[in-house]
């Protein structure tokens, strides 16, 4: 009989995204589905698509964050949701098909956007981790730097103040060219 696994949750900046932290490695890179269709190579996260609340599914690491739709509450939906997915992996149902490619770093890359990617790798996606969501790097062009915002970050009421006053700053003292960091 396999092991239960522990499955946690907790509430996340953003009131309408949950975090379920498994405490077991779950994908080798982090990974968002925003509907049914794009979580086709995902059964777990297929799995919570199957409820009509669910507008959005990020498997991280070791945690994954669900996003619900406004009309309902997280008070009846977070413990059934933890036990369906601790029972997905108990069973050991996969959470991905196949690994995921990973591009942070091109060849193409100038040294400002390896400084970039540096330093969002090592400082700020660990800390957006923390909190359920992920920061990811999309292009750096007339000194101005686009990231995407994915999981809990993705809607957050406080993602605005963490993009300019966390992120920005971040970013502009280490490499003072840059103007701006903006949300794709």
């Amino acid at each position: 009989m396999p092991a239960a696994i522990d499955v946690r949750f907790e509430s996340t900046p953003n009131p309408q995204t949950i975090k379920f932290t498994i405490g077991r490695p779950l994908a080798s890179a982090p990974v968002e589905f925003k509907s049914v269709r794009d979580a086709a190579r995902s059964p777990l996260a297929k799995k919570i698509f199957g409820f009509p609340w669910c507008d959005g599914v990020f498997i991280g690491n070791d945690f994954v964050t669900v996003t619900k739709q406004e009309w309902v509450d997280w008070d009846v939906l977070a413990e059934p949701l933890a036990g369906l997915i601790g029972e997905h992996l108990e069973r050991g149902e996969p959470v991905l098909l196949g690994e995921l490619e990973d591009d942070s770093n091109s060849a193409d890359d100038t040294p400002v956007v390896r400084e970039i990617k540096k330093i969002l790798n090592e400082e700020i996606r660990p800390a957006v981790a923390l909190d359920g969501g992920d920061i990811v790097f999309h292009k750096y062009e007339a000194n101005v730097v686009y990231l995407f915002m994915k999981g809990a970050c993705s809607g957050c009421p406080s993602s605005t103040f963490t993009l300019k006053e966390g992120i920005e700053t971040r970013l502009r003292n280490a490499i003072p060219e840059i103007k701006s960091v903006v949300s794709v």
